[in-house]
């Protein structure tokens, strides 16, 4: 019986070696979250994609490559592939996950029911910011464990089923923070701002591009002070909390993609609750 305590601990440790900081940070594989994947330890990095899309490859602690793969909330549970360029398919396992409902009342009926106007708008708004999460550059990022973009309590999480005068609309794709208005909002990790836009829905709004498909978007800002090009180091300020487009109040929201899907900014500032 010792001896087979002894070899647990010793497997456990082993495997809690392996595991290195961004794993045990990043990896919470669930809908809306992030899953880890080793690719082995080559001399290049490998090229791996899921669902079609690339996903980011970075090597971690100097000893192996790993893919940093996001969920989309509406992946379904169970048993997903990764595809890597070398003809590995790579398995991994969605986590069910329960998230909460929020129930909001909107004085301007057209921010739940758009017009026919609205709706134009609307859709030409969403395909522009959808390229923008698409986008996919090379290089490193900065950093994976971000900073806080503003100072102050998380408000509203991310995936909340949500219900404007009653009406179920789509889940909260991002996390807010609560702030009061005029507040900086400073980049998380340096990046190259790929779109600024003023949207129905989200109100003045700035992409980041973070490297390797890894999108901040922020909305509902009062005051935007960048333009589509400029590089932004790591803690530069770039706007102001506001509460533009479809809001209750100032605060900040930020949206965090990876691969294309919308994924917990809490995940990346070691604030997930499973």
């Amino acid at each position: 019986m010792r001896s087979l305590l002894l070899l647990s601990a010793l497997l456990f440790s082993l495997t809690a070696h392996a595991e290195g900081f961004l794993t045990r940070l990043l990896h919470h594989p669930v809908p809306g979250g992030v899953a880890v994947l080793n690719l082995g330890d080559g001399s290049q990095p490998p090229q791996a994609s899921f669902n079609g899309k690339p996903v980011m490859v970075v090597k971690e602690e100097g000893t192996h490559w790993i893919a940093v793969v996001g969920i989309d909330l509406k992946t379904p549970t169970g048993e997903q592939t990764l595809s890597v360029n070398d003809g590995r398919t790579l398995s991994f396992t969605v986590q069910p996950k329960r998230y909460r409902e929020q129930h909001i009342k909107l004085a301007n009926k057209r921010q739940v029911n758009p017009l026919a106007q609205d709706l134009e708008r609307i859709n030409r708004e969403l395909a522009e910011q959808n390229k923008a999460y698409a986008t996919f550059t090379p290089g490193t990022p900065s950093n994976l464990l971000l900073d806080r973009p503003v100072s102050g309590p998380l408000s509203s999480p991310f995936g909340l089923r949500r219900f404007f005068n009653g009406e179920e609309r789509n889940p909260h794709s991002g996390l807010d923070f609560a702030a009061s208005l005029g507040t900086p909002i400073k980049a998380p990790a340096a990046g190259t701002v790929i779109l600024v836009g003023d949207y129905f829905f989200n109100g003045r709004t700035v992409f980041i591009d973070h490297g390797q498909g890894f999108i901040s978007m922020f909305c509902h800002l009062s005051a935007v002070d960048v333009k589509v090009g400029d590089k932004l180091a790591r803690g530069a300020v770039f706007g102001n909390v506001g509460m533009t487009g479809r809001a209750t109040g100032p605060h900040m929201h930020w949206n965090i993609s990876l691969n294309g899907s919308r994924v917990d900014p809490a995940i990346f500032i070691g604030a997930f609750k499973p």
